[in-house]
C-alpha cells in the first residue's frame, strides 16, 4: 500500500512539473513599414527641412545652471607648498588656462576659495587662505581677467578635500579653488 501512495504521489508531482518543460511559443513582432513602404505617404525633401539651430558654446554655457556648471569644473584648482602662498610654477599655466575661460564667457564671475592644510591655527589657516586666493586673483587679474569679476574668500582648514593626516592628503589641501557663481 505504501508504494502505491508512493508511485501516485510521483505521478502526480511529475504531473503538474511537466507542462513547465513545454517549449514556450515566441511571438515574433511584425516591423512596421518604412515610409517608403507605407501607402500614402510621401517623402519628405530633407533640404526643405528647418535646420537646427546651433548653439554657439555661450548660449550653450548660459543655458545651463550654476551647478551643472561647477559639476563640469571649467576652472581647475592650483596647489600650493607647505605655508606658502607663491605661485608654483605648475599653477601659472592653469591659471592661464583659467583666464582663458573667463575671457571666453565675458558674464561669469568667480569665487575663488583659499585653503589650507590641517597644521597651523585655524586664525592663522585663515589668513594664508586668503593670501593665496589673492595671489591667484592677482595673476587672474595681470592676464586680463577683469578684478570686478573675481571674488575671494579663504576656508583656512574647515573644508579639506582629503581628510588624511599625511603629507599627500595634506598637498591635496593647499590649495586655490575656482567656483562660478554668476553667468
Amino acid at each position: 500500500m505504501k508504494k502505491v501512495i508512493i508511485l501516485i504521489l510521483v505521478c502526480a508531482l511529475a504531473l503538474a512539473v511537466l507542462p513547465s518543460c513545454k517549449k514556450k511559443v515566441r511571438t515574433i513582432p511584425q516591423p512596421t513599414p518604412q515610409a517608403d513602404e507605407q501607402p500614402g505617404a510621401t517623402r519628405v525633401d530633407e533640404s526643405l527641412r528647418a535646420p537646427q539651430p546651433v548653439l554657439s558654446e555661450e548660449e550653450v554655457f548660459l543655458s545651463k545652471s550654476l551647478d551643472q556648471v561647477n559639476q563640469e569644473r571649467p576652472l581647475a584648482a592650483i596647489f600650493f607648498d607647505f605655508d606658502e602662498y607663491n605661485l608654483r610654477e605648475d599653477a601659472k599655466p592653469v591659471l592661464e588656462q583659467n583666464a582663458s575661460w573667463l575671457k571666453k564667457f565675458k558674464t561669469a564671475k568667480v569665487l575663488i576659495e583659499g585653503h589650507c592644510d590641517e597644521r597651523g591655527t585655524e586664525d592663522y589657516n585663515l589668513a594664508l587662505g586668503e593670501k593665496r586666493a589673492k595671489s591667484a586673483y592677482d595673476f587672474l587679474s595681470s592676464l586680463g581677467v577683469e578684478p570686478s569679476r573675481i571674488k575671494i574668500i579663504s576656508y583656512g582648514k574647515s573644508q579639506p578635500l582629503d581628510p588624511g593626516h599625511d603629507e599627500s592628503s595634506w598637498q591635496m589641501n593647499r590649495r586655490a579653488q575656482f567656483l562660478v557663481i554668476e553667468k
